[in-house]
Parts: structure tokens; sequence; C-alpha cells
């Protein structure tokens, strides 16, 4: 068995688990849920192959959800206790960038909206290289329309912004997990 990560996330709408082996996706369960995340996140990890069992254990540390966020931060520090594995946090809105700069064929700057609570989109725009050109924030649609810094949107609020906005492309959240880390 060669080295092992499980990543978590339960941040947004959705739960998802990955269990990574020498950076290439062996096994995960995603399912858009809304709320219920203690609930799901451990049965998902049990289905996995020897129980999510890992070396490493990366986490979605928002924005999003605040129950959500605590709920995943809480269950990767206990298993990251017992199983004595590393434990680290990832920011949302750079993996769904670094997952749509994937998709492009020519690097170029990336705006990242996801949907947040109470009718806002939580919006940061990202260079070419995937590093961010500004900081997240969390924003009514007209706010975000008027900070988009770039032609390609992405993200679970893409297709709302991408209206408001106009002449955009448009990457759909680009769900957890990647094929390979």
């Amino acid at each position: 068995m060669g080295e092992r990560l499980l990543a978590i996330d339960t941040a947004s709408i959705a739960c998802s688990v990955a269990l990574f082996e020498d950076g290439a996706l062996i096994a995960s369960e995603y399912a858009e849920i809304g709320r219920g995340h203690a609930e799901k996140l451990i049965p998902m990890i049990a289905k996995l192959p020897e129980r999510g069992h890992a070396s490493r254990i990366l986490v979605n540390y928002g924005p999003g959800s605040f129950t959500g966020v605590r709920i995943g931060i809480s269950a990767a520090k206990a298993l990251a206790l017992a199983w004595s594995a590393e434990i680290h946090g990832y920011n949302c809105l750079a993996l769904v960038a670094a997952q749509a700069l994937d998709q492009l064929d020519q690097p170029q700057p990336v705006c990242v909206a996801m949907l947040a609570g109470h009718g806002e989109y939580f919006l940061q725009n990202f260079s070419g290289t995937g590093e961010p050109s500004d900081e997240f924030a969390s924003l009514t649609p007209e706010q975000a329309a008027s900070r988009v810094d770039a032609d390609v949107i992405a993200g679970s609020a893409a297709v709302e912004l991408a209206a408001l906005v106009g002449g955009k492309s448009i990457f759909r959240y680009c769900q957890m997990p990647p094929k390979s880390l």
C-alpha cells in the first residue's frame, strides 16, 4: 500500500470524501445533502476501502457553512488523532480555481463564485497561475457582479453570476474530488 490521503469536504451543500493512493483517486463518495453533514460524513468514510484509513488528511476549511466547516475539521482532527495522521486544510475557492484552470486550454484569470447563505456568493478572483488576486468576500449578487475580474467564472454560482455580467465562459462547480491530487 502506498501513501494514502483522505480528503473531506463538508463546507458546502455537498458532503464528500475521497481516498487517494500515491496521488491517484481510488474511491470517493459525493452527495448534495444541504443539511445533515454530521450524520452522513462518518458513514461515507467507513464505506471507503480500509474504512478510509490514511496517513494524511486534507479538509476543506471554507469559506462555507460554519457548521459544515466545524463538522469536517472535527472529524478530520479525530481521525488524525486515531490514525496518527497528518492533517492539513484547503481553501475550497482555490480548489475550484485550480480545477477550472486545469480544464482551460491556456492559463487565464478565473473568478470563483460559490453559493453562500442568505442569497449571497463567496467570490474570489485568481490569476492564470492559480494565485489569489484579491481577498475572498461574501457579497450580494449585484456586488459580486461588479467584482468579477476574469473572463472565466467557475463555481456553484457561476451560471447565475455570468448571467448578471454577460459574455463570460462558465465552469459549473468542479465537484470534489479531482482525478488526482
